[in-house]
């Protein structure tokens, strides 16, 4: 099969941790190679940020990405880039009407309409990833959420038009529901989990203290990293590692970091917060292997990768109750769930795992078999093409004309 990938803000190639560069990233960089792997030819379209970019870069994996040129060749704030999208959608409808795929898969929403557009007339069956929903997001963070005004009318006429939606989990489906969206069109494909790098063997980070926490992401008020720096002062002989962000030596720079580091300053703990900036792919699991338990508290998750990580290093995950992360950890099996910004509750939890090394090692081990059995990036590619399969033998409905006509 031939599939287009559109992932505008997101490439495949950019090292993870910035403020735009996370899991659709790696989500988007995982899944091109699992496919590649299965025999299929994959072209992932992102946006050009860089004037010295390649027109086309063919990725050690397999799979090929082509930067197209929609707006300044610069880094911008992915909710500045809407108004680039027409662009982008003339570049693809170009490239597809010369060289038609089989499939295109949009991942998040300003993709989803640059698709949509580019596929109107051509009778390509279009799959649409989310990664995150306005709706969801304006909820969590209201008068901060600095999406454009027009992403959640547009994401619903994109739900409407896409042949077939591949929500994360089961939380989006519920969401994607309430806006409207036709259920029979919506299938659940996780993201998945490199089990070659993760594992329970191998090298791990020294700690320091008696137990380390770690916790992974970027650095954003939303990852909830203040609520974990406020569990610690009722955690004695504890460390915690808050891992992601820009290189440590730009730390000094970053808001966000500098936020957290006073939080830790002002609770009298902030001779146990270590931050080490971005942590490479590559160091990562010596890292999660060396805690007792990786937290993950955020105010809300489309789904988070960091779960799966660590439970396929076999480290227990204590984790907020939202979004992916409801269906990722197993609560009293893999790994405990906690309300979100309940900073004594997290602290509760923490400690009755912290003092129970029969319980840690038991999750681990539930929760290693679990990512095996469940998250394999073959084991998402095999859903996706299925998800695929449906939408090439679907008629393509007279959606795609009505979004057109709203986006033009």
């Amino acid at each position: 099969m031939r599939i287009s990938m559109v992932s505008e803000h997101a490439s495949p190639l950019a090292a993870l941790g910035g403020v735009d560069a996370g899991g659709q990233n790696l989500h988007v960089a995982e899944l091109s190679a699992a496919l590649v792997r299965q025999g299929h030819e994959v072209t992932v379209f992102t946006r050009r940020d860089d004037p010295d970019t390649p027109d086309e870069v063919r990725a050690p994996a397999g799979y090929r990405v082509v930067h197209v040129p929609a707006g300044p060749p610069r880094m911008l704030p992915k909710d500045e880039l809407l108004p680039h999208m027409g662009e982008f959608a003339r570049f693809l409808h170009a490239r597809w009407a010369a060289d038609r795929p089989d499939i295109a898969h949009a991942h998040f929403w300003m993709s989803g309409l640059a698709t949509v557009l580019a596929a109107r007339d051509l009778d390509l069956p279009v799959v649409q990833t989310f990664h995150a929903l306005g709706v969801v997001k304006r909820r969590y963070q209201g008068s901060k959420d600095t999406s454009p005004p027009e992403r959640m009318r547009l994401e619903r006429l994109i739900g409407r038009s896409v042949t077939r939606i591949a929500a994360t989990c089961s939380d989006e489906v519920f969401e994607l529901a309430r806006m409207g969206l036709p259920r029979t069109r919506m299938s659940v494909v996780p993201c998945g989990v490199d089990l070659e790098r993760f594992r329970p063997d191998g090298p791990r980070a020294p700690k320091y203290e008696r137990h380390r926490l770690v916790t992974v992401g970027r650095l954003v008020p939303r990852k909830g990293f203040d609520t974990v720096i406020e569990a610690l002062r009722l955690l004695p002989e504890t460390e915690l590692v808050i891992a992601g962000g820009p290189e440590q030596g730009r730390l000094d720079a970053d808001p966000e970091a500098q936020r957290l580091l006073g939080i830790a300053e002002r609770l009298g703990v902030r001779d146990r917060v270590h931050m080490p900036g971005q942590i490479s792919r590559e160091d990562m699991p010596a890292l999660l292997r060396s805690a007792d338990a990786v937290v993950c508290a955020p105010w809300y998750e489309p789904f988070g990768i960091v779960p799966l990580e660590a439970m396929a290093c076999g480290v227990p995950v204590v984790a907020s109750a939202v979004g992916g992360l409801t269906d990722t950890v197993v609560d009293g099996v893999t790994g405990t769930l906690v309300p979100p910004r309940k900073p004594d509750e997290l602290a509760t939890a923490l400690r009755r795992l912290l003092t129970d090394r029969a319980v840690r090692d038991a999750y681990g081990i539930a929760g290693c078999d679990r990512a095996r059995s469940r998250y394999s990036w073959d084991r998402i590619a095999a859903d996706t093409l299925r998800v695929y399969d449906r939408a090439v033998h679907t008629e393509v409905g007279a959606g795609a004309t009505r979004v057109g006509r709203v986006a033009r």
